[in-house]
């Protein structure tokens, strides 16, 4: 109770940053609950499985370039807050844009234009997801990062859950596309909050980087310099490489999933709504329930048991050809992933130097991005060769490989020096 009434009536610096992240994260989940529906908007609207996938590989492409002249931009910022807040807006409001597309251009022809949306807002989907690591780190510490997080995200999916089922549930009421030009429409009310406390966050000004530091680099540099700080710090790399392969077995099921539940399970929007809302509700208990495992048993642990357990989710959904048992691995998968979420986010900013936390986010995240740029068409070019569920079953394989990993490379733990 007392946490509560903080919340709501702070007193001091860091209750207003902590109610102003987690106000943030309703808004974020408000339009997260809505970015389910998209790549089902766009499957309805007769879009190809490349398009879809496109959906996904378009933010990664964006980060493969962008990612480190962000990073080093953003050292170079005493205050990075409202690059954060600022861009956020952008690409939460891209929803709200994207409902407007039928009122604009034929129904046949709306998934170009709304690819294209989606290609202008990955600039500044950069900068938040670069930006966002630096923020959370600054406002949290060293010390609050499992507590702070576990209550960000853990209001986010609950927020979520309730977003994708009013959601679910208003698209049954309407006619298409009308039903879904309502949901993107009005997502922007999350938006609008998400900007209003994120840009009120107050973090203690950073000692930027040299001017000339990064600026003015070919991308050749860039890389030489991303590669040279890989070498230097072995903690990192092996999170990095293990992480990578990982995120590839994640962020190929992407795009299957709603091709596997439209087009092979031939479920409503309804199920959908279910699907979705099991997956993002049972985060607000999976959240708590990691942190307090992390600190009683660690944080190798959690995420060996998360990395492990999530491989099950895209096996049995592809394994089960029937719409009623997917909600069941939607949780489990959801379970998982919270797990996956919080240990991540703190061994990244435990391995990166304080000084440079902005350049090796921006390394980290340039993996994450050619993960989610090649695992994607990859997946959906299997789904077209060989099925949706085949392409789930090598989701799973890539997730195992990178489970294994984590526990051969020893990630999270000490090195041992032979």
């Amino acid at each position: 109770m007392r946490n509560f009434r903080t919340v709501l009536r702070p007193t001091t610096l860091e209750q207003r940053n902590i109610r102003n992240v987690l106000i943030d994260g309703i808004g974020v989940g408000i339009v997260s609950g809505v970015a389910t529906f998209l790549s089902v908007f766009l499957v309805r609207l007769g879009a190809s499985s490349f398009l879809v996938g496109l959906l996904t590989a378009m933010p990664a492409l964006t980060g493969i370039i962008l990612a480190l002249p962000v990073g080093q931009l953003l050292e170079r910022q005493r205050n990075v807050v409202p690059w954060y807040s600022r861009a956020r807006v952008w690409v939460l409001g891209s929803y709200a844009i994207t409902g407007l597309m039928p009122f604009i251009f034929p129904l046949g022809l709306v998934p170009v234009p709304i690819i294209a949306i989606w290609a202008i807002a990955t600039v500044p989907q950069t900068i938040v997801n670069v930006a966002f690591t630096i923020v959370m780190g600054a406002v949290a510490g060293p010390d609050r990062r499992y507590y702070l997080m576990s209550r960000r995200w853990s209001i986010l999916g609950l927020t979520t859950a309730v977003t994708v089922a009013l959601a679910g549930w208003l698209l049954e009421r309407f006619v298409f596309p009308l039903n879904y030009q309502l949901v993107f429409i009005g997502s922007f009310a999350g938006g609008l909050l998400s900007f209003a406390f994120s840009s009120q966050i107050s973090i203690p000004d950073n000692e930027p980087a040299e001017a000339g530091a990064g600026a003015g680099q070919s991308r050749r540099e860039q890389l030489r310099e991303g590669m040279r700080a890989l070498r230097e710090n072995a903690a990192f790399s092996r999170f990095v490489l293990s992480q990578f392969v990982f995120r590839c077995g994640i962020t190929l099921a992407l795009p299957i999933f709603p091709l596997y539940w439209v087009r092979e399970l031939h479920a409503s929007d309804a199920w959908i709504g279910i699907i979705n809302t099991v997956n993002s509700g049972v985060l607000l208990v999976a959240y708590f329930l990691w942190s307090s495992v992390s600190r009683r048993r660690g944080a190798v642990q959690v995420l060996q048991v998360c990395a492990f357990g999530l491989v099950l989710y895209p096996l049995l959904a592809g394994l089960t050809p029937s719409v009623a048992p997917q909600p069941l691995y939607a949780g489990m998968g959801g379970i998982f992933m919270a797990g996956i979420d919080l240990v991540l986010f703190d061994m990244l900013l435990s391995t990166c130097p304080p000084r440079h936390t902005a350049t090796y986010v921006a390394l980290y995240q340039l993996t994450t991005y050619l993960a989610t740029f090649v695992a994607p068409t990859l997946g959906t070019a299997i789904a077209d060769g060989f099925g949706a569920a085949p392409a789930l079953f090598v989701a799973a394989g890539l997730r195992l490989v990178g489970a294994a990993l984590f526990v051969l490379l020893r990630v999270g733990r000490p090195q041992i020096r032979v």
